[in-house]
């Protein structure tokens, strides 16, 4: 028995339409300090089960989740493009996982991790692939959707992308109840009141691919190939962005990507968030407590 641990990710997110009738439903606006409030361990999964989770899988871009060269570079890339000097710096911490650990002495209310608007993925980025953009306006499909579809685009173009250096250092498997089999759910969640949010949270990530492929992908088969543009990939993006999508109150709930700022893990119990801040004109948070150097710091 080859033993696995799996995270439950956010399962008690309300769930999202999948049906995309112009209308951006409240469902799409989260916020990620409500998103990581859960985590469920399963250990002694076997071999033969993780294999039937993953065999489908075929996804060329990313890197394995404690890859600390692949974020070193998407560090670097930043910093060229504008991300100024940092307190917090990316180590391994805990067990096989990434996180930003303060380099300083860092005060109570005081503001960290200022990303510039230009290194911010949301609904209005630039598209390298304008005309596939330029369609998905047109059908005004809803901003989680569009974001979803937006970083396949993305990815799928690797050297080519902008945000290559980024999406280079996005798991290739996200943290994702949408990667567990039927078993895994029976077994795991049997008798939780989650279960249920779990099935509904997968369905509509299935729901959402199938009528994006209806009525879009298969109409602009040059635009959207299957290839590229499939429920594979659509649990790969669905998954990293429920993990690190965030909504930024000060810009009327938009939601957003934001590089490096995403590295960040999770602690329920802190009440400090993202968002963006007119003054300065950039995404930051402000502590909650003191943090000495060398500890994780957590939103």
């Amino acid at each position: 028995m080859a033993e696995v641990t799996k995270i439950l990710q956010p399962v008690l997110l309300p769930p999202f339409f999948h049906k995309l009738d112009g209308t951006t439903n409240s469902h799409f606006r989260l916020c990620r300090r409500n998103r990581r409030n859960i985590s469920i361990r399963c250990s002694s999964i076997s071999t033969t089960e993780t294999n039937k989770s993953t065999k489908t899988q075929n996804i060329p871009w990313g890197c394995e989740t404690d890859s600390i060269e692949n974020a070193s570079n998407l560090q670097k890339w930043l910093t060229e493009s504008g991300l100024p000097a940092q307190k917090l710096d990316l180590q391994r911490v805990n067990v096989g996982e990434r996180g930003l650990v303060a380099n300083n002495n860092i005060r109570k209310g005081e503001r960290l991790l200022f990303v510039p608007p230009s290194l911010v993925i949301t609904a209005d980025s630039k598209w390298s692939n304008s005309d596939a953009g330029d369609v998905l306006k047109q059908y005004n499909v809803p901003d989680w959707p569009f974001i979803a579809t937006y970083l396949i685009s993305e990815a799928s173009l690797m050297k080519s992308s902008r945000w290559s250096n980024y999406i280079s250092a996005l798991p290739r498997q996200p943290y994702s109840l949408l990667y567990w089999t039927q078993s895994e759910l029976d077994r795991y969640l049997e008798a939780s009141q989650i279960r249920q949010r779990a099935v509904e949270r997968i369905n509509n990530v299935i729901g959402t691919y199938n009528d994006l492929r209806l009525r879009i992908f298969s109409k602009h088969p040059d635009l959207f190939p299957e290839e590229i543009f499939n429920i594979e990939t659509f649990n790969w993006s669905f998954g990293i962005l429920f993990s690190r999508l965030v909504r930024l109150p000060s810009m009327d709930g938009r939601v957003a990507l934001v590089p490096w700022a995403d590295m960040l893990n999770h602690n329920c119990e802190v009440e400090t968030f993202l968002d963006y801040d007119k003054s300065s004109q950039g995404i930051v948070f402000t502590t909650d407590r003191a943090y000495l150097p060398g500890e994780q710091r957590l939103p």
